[in-house]
């Protein structure tokens, strides 16, 4: 289909179920984690943060760390990149480049998870799904990023 000729409610639509489908992701991934290595689940907060693994934890903390914040610089450029060149479908790349990296910072916690049955995996995992909550879609930006066309669209000129 020609992006012309979608509306702009059409695209925050299509944007809105990729995104809850890469959120819900991060629950499907908890779930996993559960029925693979359930021994992770059993809490005892008496053990220290970091443990004999400590280097592998710190690294995993670092990159982590490293891709939530580039989630964010990236998905910045990306909408600017929409609005200068008038093109809805940077605005896109923008919610699934920030999520996809949030995901990755979930992904950690579950390979310390199963590396080093790290009973506090789930702080990656929070930090992976509280930073795909600031990507959620907004409709401003699809806006911004579809004006001209929008006003092209009813005989105005841009």
């Amino acid at each position: 289909m020609n992006q012309e000729n979608v509306s702009t409610e059409a695209i925050y639509k299509n944007l809105l179920i990729i995104w809850l489908g890469l959120f819900m992701s991060q629950f499907a991934l908890l779930l996993m984690v559960y029925f693979v290595e359930p021994k992770v689940f059993e809490f005892d907060f008496t053990k220290p943060i970091l443990d004999q693994n400590s280097l592998i934890i710190i690294i995993f903390a670092v990159a982590a760390a490293f891709n939530l914040a580039l989630s964010f610089v990236l998905k910045k450029r990306f909408l600017e990149q929409a609005i200068s060149e008038q093109n809805v479908g940077f605005v896109q790349t923008a919610m699934i480049t920030g999520c996809a990296l949030c995901e990755s910072v979930s992904i950690f916690g579950i390979m310390l998870a199963f590396i080093a049955a790290y009973q506090y995996f789930f702080a990656w995992m929070i930090l992976g799904t509280f930073g795909m909550l600031f990507h959620f879609p907004r409709r401003k930006n699809v806006m911004n990023a579809d004006f001209g066309k929008n006003l092209n669209r009813e005989g105005h000129k841009g």
